[in-house]
């Protein structure tokens, strides 16, 4: 499958594939960027309104048994790659900065797995990335 970037993100990862962008640029600007999560379809939802205040993320187990956080560019990208998990048909569309502080950092994050324009973070990266962020402002 050819990627063929459909926002400003995916035109970002793209150019650091190519090598025209930085690498440790983009993982900052990547932080207020909005990412798709997929996550556990609740059973017998009731339409439009969420029961659980706790979305259960798509996290699958590496070939080093390691849980890694699925991410996606956009809800399209996810499609192909949750078909194989269809319980996880809902998603949330967040910053990855909020997702970084609810899961608190220090998991593995892979961003458009299945797709050649993707970037995997490990655990030691999504903490260093959580300890940039600036304090949560109260609401």
């Amino acid at each position: 499958m050819k990627f063929i970037p459909h926002n400003a993100l995916e035109e970002q990862l793209a150019a650091v594939h190519a090598g025209t962008h930085d690498p440790e640029t983009f993982v900052i600007q990547l932080l207020d960027q909005q990412v798709f999560m997929p996550v556990r379809d609740e059973k017998n939802p009731i339409k439009g309104f969420q029961r659980s205040t706790q979305a259960e993320p798509l996290i699958i187990e590496d070939e080093n048994g390691e849980r890694v956080l699925l991410v996606f560019t956009s809800p399209e990208r996810a499609k192909p790659f949750v078909e194989h998990y269809p319980e996880y048909a809902g998603g949330i569309l967040t910053e990855l900065s909020w997702l970084l502080r609810r899961i608190g950092g220090g998991v593995p994050i892979s961003l458009n797995p299945g797709w050649d324009i993707g970037m995997d973070f490990d655990a030691d990266t999504t903490a260093q990335l959580l300890a940039q962020l600036p304090p949560e402002q109260p609401v």
